[in-house]
């Protein structure tokens, strides 16, 4: 097993990354997360483009799974590190494993995810996690030739409403029939949750939103409270 890999086992990875219009949108923010991350215990890290990379990887020491989410894309077409030059980018940014969109769906180059795997690891020489949406997406991801799985996509690529919980039933389903660690990610707000999805075998469980984005933790609070001016 890798080293970034074995690394992460039986912890708790913390997503580093904030969307536009966030205002803790940017490297010097994130690096402050990353560091926060840390000293509560975190054992890896996530982050998204070559600048937050670059900033969480320099602020701890702890592996990096480094993403690039690609504009524009349309709805049939993979935006999660799609092709090799976004992951040569995030890479070089210093992330020690690549996570991509590990599903069948076209790529915008017109590569195969076994042809982007290869190259990574030989051009690049780290791991590739397959962030995947069902367990035949895990299949062909594992056939493909990554060196993990994921279940971030869950409820995320048809035409279904994304679960307001962790896909945990995918999770069981990856962990039984792969033979590949699978990492736990995708709506995970409480320790509860991640309590189970150790019990179902997770080698590893990515926390991002709950741990890391207070603009919607502060939405979810505020919706529980009653109308202003109700009381």
């Amino acid at each position: 097993m890798n080293t970034a890999i074995k690394a992460v086992q039986s912890g708790l990875v913390v997503s580093c990354q904030a969307a536009e219009g966030n205002p803790l949108r940017g490297p010097q923010y994130m690096a402050a997360m990353a560091r926060a991350a840390a000293e509560g215990g975190a054992v890896g890290l996530r982050a998204e483009g070559p600048d937050d990379v670059a900033a969480v990887a320099q602020a701890t020491r702890l592996p990096v799974i480094g993403i690039l989410k690609a504009a524009n894309q349309g709805p049939d077409l993979v935006y999660i590190t799609p092709t090799y030059a976004d992951a040569a980018l995030v890479v070089a940014a210093g992330a020690s494993i690549v996570a991509t969109d590990g599903t069948a769906r076209p790529r915008p180059d017109g590569q195969d995810l076994a042809t982007l795997i290869r190259r990574i690891h030989d051009e690049l020489g780290v791991p590739v996690m397959a962030d995947v949406d069902s367990l035949e997406s895990g299949q062909y991801a594992e056939h493909a030739g990554a060196d993990v799985l994921g279940t971030t996509l869950a409820g995320y690529t048809g035409p279904e409403t994304a679960p307001a919980g962790p896909d945990l039933e995918l999770l069981a389903q990856l962990v039984h029939n792969s033979s590949l660690p699978v990492i736990a990610e995708g709506k995970f707000w409480t320790p509860q949750d991640v309590t189970q999805a150790f019990a179902l075998g997770a080698h590893a469980v990515v926390v991002g939103t709950a741990i890391t984005n207070p603009l919607a933790i502060t939405r979810r609070f505020v919706a529980a409270a009653p109308p202003r001016g109700a009381l």
